[in-house]
């Protein structure tokens, strides 16, 4: 099996080569990425370099945009394997950066899969396109209601519209050319390598470095976590027995409000006082924040015979600490960037 990794060297991208190279030890993966900011080759380091492992020579990073046709095309004609696919992950995807700069998130995130979709067509390559549950905008703290694949699009950003549009452009050129491309939508992501300037690790290496952390508004805002390694079983997955032109719903019935998630790291994490200081600040609330999340995965379950392991968001949040914790030499370098870029935003209530 060989595949091409769009993003592979970002948070889930790179999560899902790792989880490749363990699963599928004969696999040869290309990673193309263009390395914003937001992607960390050590995040493949004992891949790329071998270390004595047996993985050595298998992943090959090129580093470039996926928007780059000639690129782009290139990598995916060697794909002429019957197993053989592009998993693509590239996207910008940060909310607070799409809505201080929305071009990149058009960019990527709308050019560079029509390119991707392009080369795929030309070369009948398999696809599967990941995206995320924000293409539907969000759900009512109070009501029972979850997305499914047939829920009404209803982006709130720059980066969830980006990401809507790039859905669209699929399910086009599934239907138009014959692509043979599946689409996840999934919930939001925890666990190791993720960018400090994302809810959970924020909040994590500000405790690790003596920072208080900060909660936007009330932390009313509630979202469906999964760990990342859950995420990319239900990928392979897909990748495996998923349907063609099918749309799967990726989630682990993992809801709690921002504010739940904050008092469980600071409780982890020894630094909610007993003195009723929580050990966190409330800072002025993002623009446009959606209220819920909730993904129904049934589907996903019950046809492709896929579960979660990581149902117990405590021990993953302990995990995912301890990670950091041990791996400050991956994070360290750009953590105070981070926290200067939200000083100028942010404000105590």
């Amino acid at each position: 099996m060989r595949l091409v990794v769009t993003g592979g060297a970002g948070f889930i991208g790179a999560n899902f080569v790792r989880t490749v190279v363990r699963e599928y030890p004969s696999a040869r993966v290309t990673v193309l990425d263009s390395m914003t900011y937001a992607a960390n080759r050590a995040s493949l380091t004992d891949l790329l370099d071998g270390a004595g492992l047996a993985t050595a020579g298998l992943v090959e990073l090129v580093e470039a945009d996926c928007a780059d046709a000639a690129v782009t095309e290139r990598l995916v004609a060697e794909l002429t394997g019957p197993d053989d696919a592009v998993v693509h992950f590239a996207a910008e995807s940060h909310n607070d950066n799409s809505l201080a700069t929305p071009w990149p998130f058009v960019h990527s995130n709308i050019v560079g899969t029509y390119t991707v979709l392009e080369a795929c067509r030309r070369h009948d390559v398999r696809l599967h396109h990941v995206s995320t549950d924000e293409v539907y905008g969000d759900l009512e703290l109070d009501e029972e209601a979850k997305f499914t694949p047939a829920t009404a699009y209803n982006p709130s950003s720059p980066y969830s519209a980006t990401k809507a549009g790039a859905d669209m452009l699929v399910r086009a050129w599934v239907r138009s050319f014959g692509v043979r491309a599946t689409i996840s939508n999934c919930s939001n992501n925890y666990g190791p390598y993720q960018h400090v300037e994302k809810f959970i690790p924020r909040q994590i290496t500000n405790i690790l470095d003596g920072r208080r952390p900060r909660l936007y508004g009330s932390g009313a805002n509630v979202r469906d976590w999964i760990h990342v390694d859950d995420h990319n079983s239900a990928v392979l997955r897909i990748l495996a027995d998923g349907e063609l032109g099918r749309t799967y719903l990726i989630g682990a019935d993992g809801e709690q409000s921002n504010l739940q998630v904050m008092q469980t790291i600071c409780e982890l994490m020894g630094v909610a006082g007993a003195d009723g200081d929580p050990g966190f600040d409330h800072v002025t609330d993002r623009p446009g924040h959606d209220l819920r999340y909730a993904i129904d995965a049934s589907a996903t379950r019950e046809e492709l015979g896929w579960e979660p392991r990581h149902t117990d968001l405590r021990a993953g949040l302990q995990q995912t600490i301890d990670w950091y914790t041990a791996n400050r030499d991956w994070w360290e370098p750009v953590k105070d960037r981070v926290e200067a870029r939200y000083a100028s935003t942010e404000k105590v209530l």
